[in-house]
């Protein structure tokens, strides 16, 4: 695996946003309106008697949770980019490896959502004041557990797309959606239905957000759990990239490669 190929792809993709404005909005502009939202809603909670635990909680909830999404939304949006300009055939007649691609999409996804992340930070102290660095050193785990979830999710979304074709893009976006019921994200996992709960406890993000209601309630953050969630999300990234070869190596098999177009599916 070679960095300066990692580099390229990278670089490639700042140009496109460098070259369109609308590419670069897009990076704040949902998570934007997501946190004004939900933070005029814990305002109008902690006025009626919720109190400040209550903007710690919704607020930190929604800053983390969106930066999975991005995380994830970031890959997926650099390998759909390649996808939209006819450009994914000549990636993969390139000497670019597929582990050398996925390294690229992954690299930009952090850089783009770690800018998106700043911004929300930025607005939501400027606008509620509040401070997701009050988690403390708690913050650094859960960020790191967060990044590689959304790493694990973005990896599988491409394997998905390419496994199903560029008409099964609409799996891909409300995956977030479907995990969130399953991570309490807004409640402890203890409030859901034995084989919820069961689900949850093998999705990383759990571990992220119990420790963070953890920290809110002053009881400190378990660092095993933690280091659990970590592993956990290290195990996904695998298992994701195992899958996404699988598919990479069928669709050369069968020619689905030659032929991927916004038509071909299956």
């Amino acid at each position: 695996m070679k960095i300066r190929r990692i580099y390229g792809l990278a670089l490639r993709q700042f140009y496109l946003l460098r070259a369109t404005p609308t590419r670069f909005v897009q990076i704040f502009a949902w998570g934007a309106l997501d946190l004004i939202l939900w933070g005029f809603i814990t305002k109008y909670l902690a006025a009626t008697g919720g109190g400040s635990v209550v903007v710690s909680t919704f607020l930190g909830a929604i800053l983390l949770w969106d930066f999975l999404g991005r995380v994830m939304q970031s890959i997926d949006t650099a390998f759909f980019e390649d996808v939209w300009s006819r450009n994914f055939l000549n990636m993969f007649g390139s000497p670019i490896s597929p582990k050398e691609y996925i390294a690229g999409l992954v690299a930009v996804g952090i850089l783009t959502s770690t800018l998106s992340f700043v911004v929300m930070i930025a607005l939501a102290t400027l606008l509620f004041g509040f401070s997701i660095f009050s988690y403390g050193i708690a913050l650094l785990p859960f960020v790191l557990i967060l990044y590689l979830s959304g790493v694990a999710l973005g990896i599988l979304g491409i394997a998905i797309v390419l496994r199903l074709g560029p008409s099964a893009e609409w799996f891909i976006w409300p995956i977030p959606a479907v995990l969130a019921p399953f991570v309490g994200i807004f409640y402890p996992l203890s409030v859901l239905p034995y084989w919820m709960q069961a689900i949850g406890q093998l999705l990383p993000p759990s571990y992220v957000f119990e420790g963070m209601r953890s920290v809110i309630q002053g009881h400190g953050f378990s660092l095993s759990a933690l280091g659990l969630g970590a592993l956990l999300a290290l195990f996904c990234i695998a298992l994701a990239y195992r899958y996404f070869m699988h598919v990479y190596k069928r669709a050369l098999r069968d020619g689905l490669i030659a032929r991927y177009s916004a038509e071909s599916v299956g």
